[in-house]
């Protein structure tokens, strides 16, 4: 697999964070910046998807009510929980 090098200017104490983990677990330091850039861009691409699919329903009317939202927050620790809103 081709690579590119990144640089990035991190703050001090992230980089000596960074250094202590790579210590502990016997990486590289570049190790650990690519285990941590691949599930941040993980973590992204999932929020995107979601986002979109949350705006799909929107525009196919899927929605439900504040007000329906609210009335089974109020009840969640009651006798008596309503069921989730669909």
């Amino acid at each position: 697999m081709e690579t590119k090098v990144l640089t990035a200017h991190v703050p001090l104490p992230l980089a000596e964070k960074v250094d202590q983990i790579a210590a502990r677990l016997e990486r590289s330091r570049g190790w650990i910046v690519k285990q941590a850039l691949t599930a941040w861009i993980a973590q992204e691409e999932e929020r995107r998807r979601l986002t979109l699919e949350a705006l799909a329903d929107v525009d196919g009317g899927h929605l439900i009510s504040h007000q329906s939202v609210q009335a089974w927050a109020d009840r969640l620790e009651s006798d008596n929980p309503l069921p989730l809103p669909l």
